[in-house]
């Protein structure tokens, strides 16, 4: 039996080390939040935790920028760090090929579906971190780093343009983040998925009133 309590401290110890160059919507607070959130997942959906609990903390262990051509295949990368990493500190090894799965399956843009109850807790717990007040914020600190405007002038709200997020950062809501509770891969994942969405929504609403846009 693998006492989580004694391994999640090393977790978190390897992560904020590996984080070092992440930028500002991946930092060690959103690992945190991703682990929380797989956990009340798990809570609800079942599990097997010695897989869950390492791979939330560590599915982000390599760093590579949100405009780097590579970034699809992060999480890939991110599977094979943590496999390594865990050999290392000897983490039983029979765990080791569904964490590394789970890490892998993690990503939205390595589009790579997970294939145990695992891998779709700590996808939809890496989602559910894009949404609400937190994925608002997220995004709207990310763009600031990546020197994104906040909206375009001549329509804020995309209705008859087509949405632009590498210009607008009220875009990307459109592009993905209003589009995340239908991939979500379990039912206490989507529930959350949908509450938080109704923050996004009601945000919208306000800047589009607050913008002159009816």
């Amino acid at each position: 039996m693998i006492d989580l309590n004694q391994w999640q401290p090393r977790f978190a110890s390897w992560i904020e080390q590996e984080l070092g160059q992440a930028d500002v919507s991946h930092d060690p607070e959103h690992i945190r939040r991703v682990v929380r959130n797989a956990q009340l997942i798990q809570a609800q959906e079942g599990g097997d935790l010695a897989v869950i609990i390492p791979a939330a903390w560590l599915h982000d262990c390599v760093v590579v920028s949100k405009a780097s051509p590579l970034r699809s295949q992060a999480s890939r990368m991110a599977a094979e760090h943590a496999t390594q990493w865990l050999s290392s500190q000897g983490y039983p090894t029979e765990y080791v090929p569904a964490i590394a799965h789970a890490i892998a399956a993690h990503s939205f843009s390595a589009n790579i579906q997970p294939e145990t109850i695992e891998a779709k807790i700590v996808q939809d717990a890496d989602r559910l971190d894009s949404l609400g007040a937190i994925g608002l914020a997220r995004c709207l600190m990310l763009s600031v780093e990546l020197g994104r405007r906040l909206y375009d002038p001549q329509q804020p709200i995309p209705r008859t343009r087509p949405a632009d997020d590498l210009t607008n950062s009220i875009d990307h809501f459109y592009t993905k983040l209003l589009k995340l509770p239908q991939t979500m891969q379990t039912a206490t994942g989507r529930a959350l998925a949908e509450q938080r969405t109704g923050i996004l929504n009601q945000f919208l609403e306000q800047l589009a009133h607050e913008v002159g846009e009816s």
